[in-house]
């Protein structure tokens, strides 16, 4: 029986691969069968070290890069290394992000300039770039990092955060218009509050948690496990008749 899940024969390039929800990520289609590609920001030794974790526990080829996803010939760079070791990429995962919290009316505009130029140009570029590699395949799958404040607004000083995830859920669906005549998937995943290193205060915080977990009609907190399953999915043959949309993991948060 033909595995429709399976990522082996695949190259997944996972921009933001050792961050909280990247390296759950990229464990993850590791364990899927996919050769999988970690580019960060970080240091190379921080990024060859989570690559060998990766390779130790899932027997998998792994290599990690340096990359600065808002440089246009920083993206490139890890385009053609990629493809000069592997010959291709089938699969792009954008799972980099930032938020900065103020007030809107004391909203510093340097600080929104940095959070849409990450969050929304990083994505582009990613999405342009790779894109094009794939447009002349005639085959591939983008998959964005959006959030359910893509649809919902919050408090907290978030509204940053929530207007790049805006920016980045209908840029999902453009460019799925625009990339699928060359058979290019573009889609997002969109979670509610995944625990990370940067959200473990969260947890740690009994009355933040309940709060949380009060919110989720599933009764807990999101874990960068819970995105895998997403991840292997828009990945795979098992959703090839599947583009421009924004598959929400949020413990039913949206439907309450």
């Amino acid at each position: 029986m033909i595995d429709i899940f399976d990522l082996s024969n695949k190259v997944a390039l996972v921009n933001g691969g050792a961050g909280g929800i990247g390296s759950g990520i990229s464990l993850g289609i590791s364990q899927a069968g996919a050769t999988v590609v970690i580019a960060d920001v970080l240091h190379i030794d921080t990024l060859n070290e989570k690559a060998a974790e990766i390779k130790a526990a899932t027997g998998n080829e792994t290599m990690a890069l340096n990359v600065d996803v808002t440089n246009e010939k920083s993206m490139q760079s890890v385009v053609d290394a990629v493809t000069e070791k592997y010959g291709t990429i089938d699969i792009c995962i954008n799972a980099f992000g930032l938020n900065i919290k103020n007030p809107a009316l004391e909203y510093p505009m340097d600080q929104w300039d940095a959070m849409f130029n990450i969050n929304v140009k990083g994505t582009m570029i990613a999405c342009k770039i790779v894109g094009k590699l794939m447009k002349n395949k005639g085959k591939g799958s983008i998959i964005n990092l959006s959030s359910v404040r893509e649809v919902r607004g919050y408090t907290g000083g978030n509204s940053a955060y929530c207007a790049t995830k805006g920016a980045v859920g209908i840029l999902t669906k453009t460019l799925a218009i625009e990339m699928a005549p060359h058979n290019v998937r573009v889609n997002a995943i969109g979670p509610s509050l995944i625990i990370t290193q940067g959200t473990i205060h969260i947890q740690q915080n009994p009355e933040l948690a309940k709060k949380y977990k009060a919110e989720t009609p599933l009764g807990r907190l999101g874990k960068p496990e819970d995105l895998v399953g997403t991840a292997v999915f828009l990945g795979s043959e098992a959703s090839s008749f599947i583009t421009g949309q924004t598959i929400f993991v949020d413990g039913g948060l949206l439907a309450s």
